[in-house]
């Protein structure tokens, strides 16, 4: 067995490399299954040192030069070679413990992929309270954070990876199709929660609250033309950081 961890990384060069350092030691889990490990990172066209930082991380580097989550998850996906892909984004520091659900899950043979419920790394009243509010949601539809997924490798293949033509909500989109093809392999999918991923809560402050109200309001009232949209998607595509 063989796992691929894959980090998706813009103008990353502040975060990832306690990201990366977490991710390896987080990975012993997989180890201590004998399972083999690797990391794979993809620079989505950074204009900062997320690539110098990944190579001396010991990060297999792969380039992908159209800005976006899903393109740069599907590239360093294509250039993986587990047979479970396991995404985590570079703002994020998942734990052995979360590593050793997965390999749980992974072992028994029901599910075919999954994902986890998260926590910030600060403490915010309102966005602990969405936050909060997300994972219930997650557990019960089974909607994969796109912060972190697990997958088998085939069948990401299968189902043809991330929708391109999505900007934001690629993760649900996903979800959709991996619940299908689950229940036609008669397997499932699974959101595990003992040791939720530990992600960044920078996006509260570098954006203004009237600007996450808009994005919000937004997704909502023109969910199908905010997702299709890099201007309307700013939050992950502007480059604050």
């Amino acid at each position: 067995m063989k796992i691929s961890v894959v980090v998706p990384a813009f103008n990353e060069e502040k975060l990832l490399a306690a990201s990366l350092a977490q991710i390896k030691t987080a990975a012993t889990a997989f180890t201590q299954h004998g399972w083999d490990f690797e990391l794979v990172v993809c620079d989505n066209n950074s204009t900062d040192r997320t690539s110098e930082i990944a190579s001396a991380a010991g990060a297999k580097v792969v380039f992908e030069p159209f800005n976006q989550i899903g393109r740069a998850r599907n590239s360093g996906a294509a250039a993986a070679t587990g047979d479970w892909l396991v995404f985590v984004d570079a703002d994020s520091h998942p734990s052995a413990g979360l590593f050793s659900e997965v390999a749980d899950q992974i072992s028994s043979g029901k599910y075919l992929a999954g994902g986890a419920t998260v926590r910030l790394d600060e403490k915010m009243f309102w966005a602990g309270l969405v936050t909060q509010l997300w994972n219930l949601t997650s557990r019960f539809n089974k909607w994969l954070a796109g912060s972190f997924i697990f997958v088998e490798t085939a069948a990401f293949r299968k189902i043809g990876g991330f929708n391109i033509e999505m900007f934001a909500a690629e993760e649900l989109d996903l979800s959709q199709r991996l619940k299908k093809l689950a229940r036609g392999q008669r397997k499932k999918i699974v959101i595990v929660h003992r040791h939720p991923l530990v992600t960044s809560a920078r996006k509260m402050r570098l954006y203004t609250p009237k600007e996450l109200r808009q994005f919000f309001f937004r997704s909502i009232f023109r969910h199908r033309r905010t997702v299709r949209s890099r201007e309307a998607t700013y939050l992950w595509y502007d480059g604050r950081r």
